[in-house]
């Protein structure tokens, strides 16, 4: 299994073109998690610079202050957790369901459909 990479705040804050001051004050805020090394260094994993260059694009291309970006990342992570619910729940219902119709059809309630058949009939009457 390979390791994923991870970046120190220098080579992060030449990456993305910004100071490393700005950096820990993302994390100060919250916007970003870098983890941490025994030796207290930050470590800024592919997320996390994903993270920032959308932090980046709101605050200097949008013109998104800081109360905005906190507010845009929050609904963020409730849209991304309504999702997995949706799914969750998508999920769970196609199951029940195919449950459902595989009983009905061993029940009989379900007859298949021949399509052949079908366009047959409607042929057969428009003659």
């Amino acid at each position: 299994m390979r390791k994923k990479p991870l970046y120190v705040i220098s080579i992060v804050s030449e990456m993305l073109n910004i100071h490393p001051q700005t950096l820990r004050q993302y994390e100060r805020l919250g916007f970003v998690k870098p983890t941490r090394t025994e030796g207290n260094t930050r470590l800024y994993s592919d997320e996390d610079i994903e993270r920032l260059k959308f932090i980046i694009t709101l605050t200097k291309d949008l013109g998104v202050n800081l109360a905005g970006v906190e507010v845009i990342l929050n609904m963020r992570k409730q849209i991304e957790e309504l999702q997995s619910q949706m799914n969750f729940l998508l999920n769970f219902i196609k199951s029940r369901l195919g449950e459902e119709f595989e009983k009905s059809m061993k029940e009989g309630a379900i007859v298949p459909s021949n399509q052949t058949n079908i366009i047959k009939v409607k042929i057969e009457k428009e003659e």
